[in-house]
């Protein structure tokens, strides 16, 4: 194991603030041979090892092939525990992680995964459940057709062009950043016409013509061509241009290039490239001359009039600039200073990530979700409407768009094989011994790519119209009204949204008990989690963050072995319907499922109770490898109410009684609902960022510092603040008032100092939006660096001469002890004079366990994989290198062993000697 030295305070103290055995070995071997089967428990897995020497050690894993450049985030995990987000090599198969951020934490149960999905190991598709189900692949049947359909193109002719400007220097990022875009426009309109911002995510950076090597430095190697990820939804640029649109997309790779060790992963960076430029379009607006010759009609762009759409990290980026727009960053953070000569009525968001969970509350949005997204494949961007709901007033529309059958990537054709200029890939990846019945290739529900682009311009352009041309007769495609667009055929596409005109509502985190059923979360612990270990699948509600469990993803579970018997769900406080047209529920059932009927009834607080109907449910199309617990809108009126007079001002429950067979459900929750898109302004909210501070740890005493905590904006409102322990990884968390001008959120950890050589160490402060307020900068904390050197290591004999049968020893000691386990690399090297012990010379056992091998064929020693990495543990001065011969029958020479301490690449250190070994013959 791997230990490093705890410091700090612990985190219930740091709440309380804001209210005022030696010798462990690991066989490896030098670079160019083939991974390492670990042989004991002490042993990390294959492809792991620590590297590095000093201050510098490195929890390194490499792949067996190039793990392709992604949005979701490759992290490294202890069983349960994320240990942090490595640092990608050029080579795409190498990630490190800085052991400053594996904390106390035994290096147990590594694996690597993006969005939840491991790439160390290769994916489950068995199908265990028992469940009434579709056939393999069924698609949903169709919706009927709305009355207006987006997808079909305007009246108007298009015309393109490009623009290079000077790049720009982003906080955080040492390299400037490209302002480069291609544009689309109507021609032959007059009069201001709205601007659409496209914003690509994140990407393989660079390429070199002919060759699949992937990389992502920024800014590109010589002989190497940037990777045109800009130029990836013409299509959809097209559409919008011919409904009257200005449309820009706009480069970012110089982000992509650079955001690897960001906290934010690149968020703030995004947003502020994407106002950079909108600020020259409100330049080119306003001064028409100073516009670029090669952008055509820039000067009839709305500034008024902004819908911005971004694919994957572009989405997060998005979603920060619409953020940033309305409550300002911190100086020191932003890459923009400049006044906002703009409004953005929505945005779109593209199979989405939400490292920050911060989305804005009060700019509507539409979310695609990708079925198959094989990337971003917890379809974490559910959290940009579950996370809205009682942050402001509500009446922003947020709507998901759930694309059965769609991939991460094909909605850019830069991405896209046999479109794109560079190599590219499906994202979900096949495995042609298990083929996915969902989403592999030649599956009745996975699209084309051109069908899923198709669907993709569709309803960006449904949310153009709804959002920024204020057409409320495309709102039943995005609101969960069940209607669909021709033009999306053959998609299946399902929706629902929270917001607009959606009243009162039992929100399970908003305070409700419940019989019949229970409260769940996402929490790792069974007897609170919502999916048990029998599901097949995951869920976009219950998707993970920085942490393990979080308190505010909840929903209400309900399970059942016969009909009849109902969940009863009662406010704290009474929930308003009154104007409401039906009552409006999000419910999700097991993926393949169907027909789970619910009864639906409201009581009000005089105690009248009123049976409004009966729902149906079916659960979408899902494998193990999807997404698919995702919750359908079901909605049913509320006539029957106002038939028995309840007071719809003053409801108390709501039951849900099952009327099929044994089943589950989970209820997300339940609005009042009526038709029609009203006026959106954004409310005044505070806003929280939360700073890092970087500290020497000094050589003795314990010092306090204080996390920076900024509130800014106007109002006040609540925040959830979460204090991360060091040896656990576990939470604690507590609400807390924010208001700027108010009581400082006064978050203190402690340093201690000391004159042993330690890692650097992180200790973390997390936030998260509850009511009235919103959140920038997520994550921040106290990072105390070591500053003591490392002890020098030295390789001596303590018995080099044995008769066979016998064990050779070396010590490996520490010139003085440290505060964590190191590790040290010994190298077996060849023999220059003499005979060479052998693979039968030593214990069978001992071979296995630090080499990997067995004796046959006999081979000489230096010819296995006797590359060891030995741990001298925390605390301690060294430990014991053995190697265990065995006697035999035959009659040979007197043999021996040479080694020496390596680095990490399995180089000799220049300074040490190397040692010998002999082994004699038994008489």
């Amino acid at each position: 194991m791997i230990r490093a030295r705890r410091i700090g305070v612990t985190a219930v103290a740091a709440l309380a603030a804001l209210a005022g055995t030696p010798g462990l070995a690991q066989a490896q071997q030098p670079s160019g041979t083939r991974p390492l089967a670990a042989a004991t428990d002490s042993a990390l897995p294959p492809g792991w090892q620590v590297a590095g020497a000093g201050d510098a050690r490195e929890l390194v894993w490499r792949s067996p092939k190039p793990v392709p450049v992604g949005d979701a985030r490759v992290e490294f995990h202890a069983g349960d525990r994320l240990l942090g987000v490595p640092r990608a090599g050029k080579d795409g198969r190498t990630f490190r992680l800085s052991l400053d951020q594996v904390g106390d934490t035994p290096l147990t149960d590594l694996q690597v995964q993006a969005s939840g999905r491991r790439l160390d190991a290769p994916a489950d598709n068995s199908a265990t459940g028992k469940r009434r189900s579709l056939a393999p692949g069924r698609p949903p049947a169709a919706a009927p057709a709305n009355s207006v359909d987006p997808g079909k193109p305007g009246a108007y002719r298009t015309v393109s062009g490009e623009y290079a400007l000077a790049p720009v220097k982003l906080p955080g990022l040492p390299e400037p950043v490209e302002m480069q875009a291609v544009v689309v426009a109507p021609k032959g309109v007059t009069g201001k016409r709205p601007l659409a911002l496209f914003l690509h995510g994140r990407h393989t950076t660079c390429y070199t013509p002919g060759s699949d090597e992937p990389d992502i430095s920024w800014p590109c190697p010589a002989g190497m061509k940037s990777i045109p990820s800009y130029k990836g939804y013409l299509k959809d640029q097209q559409l919008l241009a011919s409904q009257g649109y200005v449309t820009v997309s706009i480069s970012a790779n110089g982000v992509n290039g650079q955001d690897g060790t960001l906290d934010d992963a690149g968020a703030q960076a995004r947003s502020s490239l994407v106002r950079q430029h909108l600020a020259k379009w409100a330049d080119w607006a306003a001064h028409p001359a100073a516009a670029p010759a090669t952008v055509p009609d820039a000067a009839k762009a709305d500034l008024s009039r902004v819908l911005l759409i971004g694919h994957s990290r572009g989405g997060e980026g998005v979603n920060r600039a619409a953020l940033d727009s309305l409550y300002p960053a911190p100086a020191a953070q932003d890459g923009y200073h400049g006044p906002v000569r703009w409004k953005i009525r929505g945005t779109v968001l593209i199979g989405p990530t939400i490292f920050g969970q911060n989305p804005v509350a009060d700019v509507p949005s539409t979310t695609i979700l990708p079925g198959c997204d094989g990337d971003v494949s917890d379809l974490e961007g559910e959290t940009y409407l579950d996370g809205t709901r009682g942050i402001s007033n509500g009446s922003a529309l947020h709507s998901a768009v759930y694309v059965v059958g769609a991939n991460h990537n094909f909605f850019n054709t830069e991405w896209t094989p046999g479109k794109s200029v560079a190599p590219s890939f499906d994202d979900f990846f096949e495995d042609p011994e298990q083929p996915d019945p969902v989403c592999s290739t030649g599956a009745a529900t996975r699209l084309t790519a051109d069908q899923q682009h198709q669907a993709g311009a569709t309803y960006i352009a449904a949310a153009a119209q709804l959002f920024v041309g204020g057409d409320d007769r495309v709102r039943p495609l995005l609101d969960g009204t069940g209607l669909r667009a021709p033009s999306a055929d053959p998609a299946r596409v399902l929706t629902h949204a929270v917001g607009a005109r959606r009243t009162g509502g039992f929100v399970p985190d908003g305070g409700v008990e419940v019989t019949g059923g229970r409260v769940c979360w996402a929490d790792s612990d069974l007897a609170r989690s919502c999916l048990d270990n029998d599901a097949e699948g995951r869920s976009p509600h219950f998707q993970y963050w920085d942490l393990e469990n979080d308190s505010g993803k909840s929903a209400v579970a309900l399970k059942w072995s016969t009909p009849g018997t109902p969940a009863k769900i009662t406010s704290t406080a009474p929930v308003s319907l009154a104007g409401a047209k039906s009552l409006a529920l999000r419910v999700f059932v097991p993926p393949n499922t169907t027909g789970t009927t619910l009864d639906v009834s409201v009581t009000d607080t005089a105690g009248r109770r009123a049976g409004l109907g009966q729902v149906t449910v079916d659960g979408l199309p899902g494998s193990s490898r999807t997404a698919s617990y995702w919750a359908r809108e079901l909605r049913v009126p509320l006539t029957a109410a106002g038939r028995a007079r309840l007071d719809l001002r003053h409801v108390k429950s709501l039951e849900l009684t099952p009327r099929s067979g044994s089943g589950q459900a989970w209820l997300m929750d339940a609005w009042g609902w009526a038709p029609g898109t009203p006026a959106v302004r954004a409310a005044a909210l505070p806003r929280v960022d939360i700073g890092r501070i970087t500290v020497k740890e000094g050589d003795s005493g314990t010092r306090t510092y204080h996390v920076p905590v900024q509130v800014s904006g106007h109002g006040k409102g609540t925040a959830r603040f979460y204090v991360i322990d060091q040896a656990t990884g576990e939470a604690t968390e507590k609400v807390v008032p924010v208001r700027p001008g108010g009581t400082p959120i006064d978050v203190a950890m402690d340093v201690k100092g000391d004159t042993r050589f330690g890692y650097d160490e992180e200790q973390n402060l997390l936030v998260k939006a509850v009511r009235g307020a919103v959140v920038g900068s997520y994550k921040g904390g106290v990072t105390a660096q070591n500053d003591d050197p490392a002890p020098k290591v030295t390789l001596t004999p303590v018995t080099d001469r044995v008769t066979e049968g016998g064990a050779l020893s070396w010590q490996i000691s520490l010139s003085e002890a440290a505060d964590v386990d190191l590790w040290q690399p010994v190298l077996v090297l060849p023999v220059t004079d003499g005979a060479e012990l052998s693979t039968k010379d030593v214990d069978p056992q001992w071979l296995l366990d630090y080499a990997g091998e067995l004796p046959d064929p006999e081979r000489p020693l230096s010819k296995t994989s006797l590359w060891v990495w030995m741990t001298v543990p925390a605390g301690t001065d060294g430990t014991d290198f053995t190697v265990r011969t065995v006697p035999d029958e035959v009659a040979e020479p007197t043999e021996s062993m040479r080694l020496t301490l390596t680095d990490d690449n399995a180089d000799p250190l220049p300074d040490q000697p190397i040692l010998t070994g002999t082994v004699l013959d038994a008489p």
